[in-house]
C-alpha cells in the first residue's frame, strides 16, 4: 500500500514527552483507587501527579489547580485495552455491524435494510455474527446472503475475524468453484454436493478479501479518528493495537500531531508490514503517545469455527484445527525481533497452537533464559492450555495477552468443541496468576465489543451479562476486583514496557486515570454491567467527559 502521509517520525528513547493541553487539577469527591490504595484526592501538575492521599493535603500541592469533583463516581488508573484492532474498531462503526443478531432470518432482514439504505453496485461489508444461539443450529451461506442481496457482493465476517460468509456474486468475482483448493491454513466449506457454501476460514478468506476495493486514504484515517474517539469516550486511556500498517501508524501519528490524539497508542505491526520495526527495533513519535513495539503473528484460528489447532481433535467434529504460518516463517521473524529488540505479540488459541508458540519462542532464545524473560514476548489470547503448558509461561517469562469477555461468550460451546477434561485449561485466568505468570487483559475490539467494564466484569464476575453461567464454566478461574483492576492496568503496562510511566497513580508518573459511574470495588456485579465512563484524562488532559 502507498504512503498516505508524512512518515512517522523515529525516536531513539521511549520515554514520555512533555504532554499538549495538560492542565493542573485537583480530583476528589470520589473513591480514587491507585492500584496500591484508595485515597481521598490526588493532585496533577504539568500532566503528573504530584500528590496522592488527603484531601487538604493535595490542596496544598496544587494550589490554583482546576477542581475537579466526582460526585461520587469513581477513578482508577488508567485502563489500558491489551489486545485490540484500531482501524477495525473505526470500520465497525461505518459499516454493516451483525452483532446481537439472533438469527439467519434476522440477519437477513438486516442486510436488506442495509442494502436499501446504502444503494449502489459497490460491495456490502459486514461483520460481528456469531451462530451461537441462533435456531438454525448452523453458519449462515451463500444461500442466505443471495436471497436478500443477489446483485452486488456481499461479504459478512464472523466476530471472531476468523471465518467469513460471502454471496454467489462474490464467489464468481472470486473464481471459487467446487474445484478451487483450500489454501494452507484455510478452509472452503463445501456441502454435501460438493459446492462451496460460501464459508471461507483463517487463510482462504484471502480469496474474498483481495476482491474487495481498498478504502480510501481518507476513509482509512476516518476509521482511526473514530477508533481513538470511541475509545477514549469508554473510559480507555490507551490500547495495544494489533495487525497495525504502517499507513495506520503514520495516521496516529499525524493525529498527534495535530493535537487530536485522545489516548495512547502501542502498534504491533502486522506480519507483512513489520519489517521496519524488526530490522530497526521500538520507536515513537515526538509526542511519545504513538509507539511501535514489534510484530504480531498467528500461529492458529478461532475456536468458534474450529480453527483453533487442538493436540487432539475437536469434540464436535473431525480435525485438529489450522496453522497459520509456515514454521520456517516464525523461526525467521523470531530471530530478527530478537537481534533488533522488537517485541513478539503472536496469537495462539488451541492448546497445540499454544504449546508451539512457547516451545518457538524457547527455542528462539536456547541457554539464554534470561533474554527471553526480558524480551517479554507474548502470546495473544492463550485460551486453551495443556496443563503442562501452565506454568510455561512464568517460567519463561512469556505474557498471557488475555481477553476475559471471550469467555463469557465462548464457554456457550466451548464444553462442545473441548470436552469436559480440556475445558479445564481454557480462559484459566487464576490458574496462571498462581504460576506467577502475567496477564495483560484486553477486549480483542472489533471481535468483542471494547468496553473496559464488560473485560472488568467478565474476569471478577464470569457470568454473561445476564448473569448466567453454565455448569462447565469454571467460575473458580475468575479472579478477584484487584487481580482485575491489575489485570487491566498493571499488567498492559508491563506487556509494553510501560510500568515505569503507567498502571498506578503515584507521584512522578503520567496523570492517566479513567472514571466510571460506580465504584468496581465494591457494587454488584450487575451493576457494573450497566455502569459507563464518565471521564478519561491522559496525560493530565480530560479528553473525554460525559454529559451529565
Amino acid at each position: 500500500m502507498r504512503a498516505i502521509l508524512s512518515p512517522l517520525v523515529l525516536t531513539v528513547g521511549l520515554a514520555l514527552a512533555s504532554p499538549a493541553g495538560a492542565q493542573d487539577l485537583l480530583i476528589h469527591g470520589g473513591p480514587i483507587y491507585t492500584g496500591a490504595a484508595k485515597v481521598e484526592a490526588v493532585a496533577v501538575k504539568d500532566g503528573k501527579v504530584v500528590f496522592v492521599g488527603p484531601l487538604a493535603s493535595a490542596r496544598r500541592a496544587a494550589p490554583g489547580a482546576k477542581d475537579v469533583d466526582l460526585k461520587g463516581t469513581a477513578a482508577y488508573p488508567g485502563f489500558v485495552d491489551g489486545h485490540a484492532h484500531l482501524s477495525g474498531i473505526g470500520f465497525r462503526e461505518m459499516t454493516l455491524t451483525l452483532e446481537g443478531t439472533p438469527s439467519i432470518e434476522a440477519l437477513i432482514v438486516r442486510l436488506q435494510d442495509w442494502a436499501a439504505k446504502h444503494p449502489g453496485s459497490d460491495p456490502i461489508v459486514g461483520r460481528g455474527w456469531i451462530e451461537t444461539h441462533w435456531p438454525e443450529k448452523r453458519f449462515p451461506g451463500r444461500a442466505d446472503l443471495d436471497r436478500a442481496v443477489p446483485d452486488r457482493p456481499v461479504v459478512l465476517t464472523r466476530a471472531d475475524g476468523h471465518a467469513l460468509v460471502a454471496n454467489s456474486k462474490i464467489l464468481a468475482l472470486a473464481g471459487i468453484t467446487r474445484d478451487t483448493p483450500a489454501p494452507t491454513g484455510g478452509q472452503i466449506l463445501k456441502d454435501s454436493a460438493g459446492e462451496p457454501t460460501g464459508m471461507l476460514i483463517d487463510n482462504a478468506m484471502a480469496l474474498i478479501e483481495a476482491k474487495l476495493p481498498t478504502p480510501s486514504a481518507a476513509t482509512q484515517a476516518q476509521a482511526v479518528k473514530r477508533g481513538v474517539d470511541l475509545y477514549a469516550s469508554r473510559g480507555w486511556t490507551g490500547l495495544h493495537n494489533m495487525g497495525a500498517s504502517v499507513d495506520e501508524v503514520a495516521m496516529q501519528a499525524a493525529l498527534a500531531a495535530q493535537g487530536q490524539l485522545p489516548i495512547r497508542i502501542d502498534n504491533y505491526m502486522s506480519q507483512t508490514e513489520g519489517q521496519g520495526v524488526l530490522t530497526k527495533g521500538p520507536s515513537q513519535d515526538p509526542t511519545g503517545l504513538v509507539r511501535t513495539r514489534g510484530v504480531k503473528m498467528y500461529m492458529d484460528g478461532a475456536l468458534g469455527s474450529r480453527g483453533a489447532a487442538l493436540l487432539a481433535p475437536y469434540a464436535d467434529a473431525e480435525g485438529t484445527g489450522l496453522l497459520l504460518t509456515p514454521p520456517e516463517t516464525i523461526k525467521a521473524v523470531l530471530a530478527q525481533a530478537k537481534a533488533s529488540g522488537a517485541q513478539i505479540a503472536t496469537h495462539a488459541i488451541g492448546d497445540r497452537g499454544n504449546r508451539l508458540v512457547l516451545d518457538a519462542y524457547q527455542q528462539a532464545y536456547g541457554a539464554d533464559a534470561a533474554g527471553l524473560k526480558a524480551a517479554r514476548w507474548r502470546v495473544e489470547h492463550a485460551q486453551v492450555l495443556a496443563p503442562d503448558d501452565l506454568p510455561r509461561f512464568a517460567q519463561l517469562g512469556v505474557v498471557a495477552s488475555m481477553q476475559p469477555s471471550h469467555a463469557i461468550g465462548d464457554l456457550f460451546f466451548a464444553p462442545d468443541r473441548l470436552g469436559a477434561e480440556r475445558l479445564k485449561g481454557a480462559y484459566a485466568w487464576e490458574s496462571l496468576l498462581k504460576t506467577g505468570a502475567e496477564i495483560a487483559a484486553g477486549s480483542d475490539a472489533p471481535v468483542e465489543k471494547g468496553d473496559p467494564l464488560v473485560e472488568f466484569y467478565a474476569a471478577a464476575y464470569r457470568h454473561d451479562l445476564k448473569g448466567f453461567a453454565g455448569p462447565q464454566w469454571g467460575l473458580d478461574e475468575a479472579v478477584t476486583r484487584q487481580q482485575a483492576l491489575d489485570m487491566l492496568t498493571k499488567g498492559s503496562a508491563y506487556a509494553a514496557f510501560h510500568e515505569r510511566d503507567l498502571g498506578t497513580l503515584a507521584v512522578g508518573k503520567p496523570a492517566d486515570l479513567s472514571v466510571f459511574s460506580v465504584d468496581l470495588m465494591t457494587a454488584p456485579f450487575a451493576d457494573i454491567a450497566k455502569a459507563h465512563a464518565v471521564m478519561t484524562i491522559v496525560n493530565g488532559k480530560v479528553v473525554y467527559e460525559a454529559p451529565r
